[in-house]
């Protein structure tokens, strides 16, 4: 993996730093809205996916932790009063910046950044790295025949290509949007929904025996599905109502815990009081399930 100058020299910045101030690269007396900038800034420069330079997983965390602290107003007055300009004791070798333990924040890099950008980097996937040592290296070794990324092999890469060359490319997508088409129209409709759905007649409604799980069939079922075939299908209706209310379920709970980390983070009463009282209906109706499935 390649890095330029740039981003070493970066990092290298960030490891110099002997404050929460100056990773952030901001004034004491920053607002809540400059903190915001300058760490959405910074969070995107030295993130792995964007940055591959030697300690640059190291400076991604400073910056989170330098920002969930001084976002806080208690943990700032503290970190003020107690945590700032600490310096390692030297005999002539290079200061390393440390974690100022005792003022690390509650909340980790990572979740700092999914409540910035949603979970996801704008140009790559996220690394998840919140269980490991901090002292580990996650930077791959750079091979020393290897070339960094320099400005014509950028230009190179956003250079228009032709005709060919972009149809060659889509060409797999042409091909599962008509392998998606044919087996769409060779497609039988199903016998049942979980849902009201004209479209396919799916318009009468019914409950399984044993659950009383609602779903809907076209005219012409009770002719189709009767004794053992009716049971076997109300067996399929069931457990797919079941799949269908633990995602909503697990849906709901990651809703309920995204509010109360954003209340959290940002202190906000509002979102505080808005995830308390969200209701996890889903989660209320498989528990009912349960109970029914066990009782029976």
């Amino acid at each position: 993996m390649t890095y330029t100058a740039e981003q070493l020299d970066g990092v290298r910045r960030i490891k110099r730093c002997r404050n929460y101030y100056e990773i952030l690269g901001v004034q004491r007396d920053a607002s809540e809205e400059e903190l915001k900038r300058a760490y959405r800034k910074l969070a995107l420069k030295f993130h792995p996916d964007k940055n591959r330079a030697p300690g640059a997983t190291e400076a991604f965390k400073a910056i989170g932790n330098a920002f969930a602290v001084l976002s806080n107003p208690e943990k700032r007055l503290r970190y003020d009063e107690f945590g700032s300009d600490q310096e390692h004791v030297s005999t002539g070798q290079a200061r390393h910046y440390n974690y100022y333990t005792e003022f690390e924040a509650d909340i980790t890099p990572e979740e700092i950044f999914n409540v910035f950008f949603g979970g996801h980097f704008p140009t790559g996937n996220i690394h998840m790295f919140s269980n490991v040592a901090r002292d580990a290296h996650y930077y791959p070794r750079r091979h020393r025949n290897e070339r960094v990324w320099t400005q014509e092999q950028e230009e190179e890469e956003n250079r228009p290509q032709n005709s060919y060359s972009a149809f060659i490319q889509l060409m797999p997508v042409f091909i599962i949007i008509i392998v998606s088409v044919i087996t769409q129209l060779m497609a039988t409709n199903p016998p049942y929904s979980l849902f009201y759905k004209s479209s396919i007649g799916h318009v009468i409604s019914r409950e399984t025996e044993n659950l009383q799980v609602p779903y809907y069939v076209d005219k012409n079922f009770e002719k189709n599905y009767q004794g053992a075939e009716l049971q076997e299908l109300e067996k399929t209706v069931e457990k797919d109502y079941i799949d269908y209310i633990q995602t909503s379920c697990w849906k709901e709970k990651q809703q309920k815990s995204d509010l109360s980390n954003l209340a959290k983070l940002y202190r906000d009463e509002r979102l505080k009081q808005k995830a308390e009282s969200l209701k996890l209906e889903h989660c209320e109706k498989l528990s009912s399930l349960i109970g029914m499935h066990k009782g029976g």
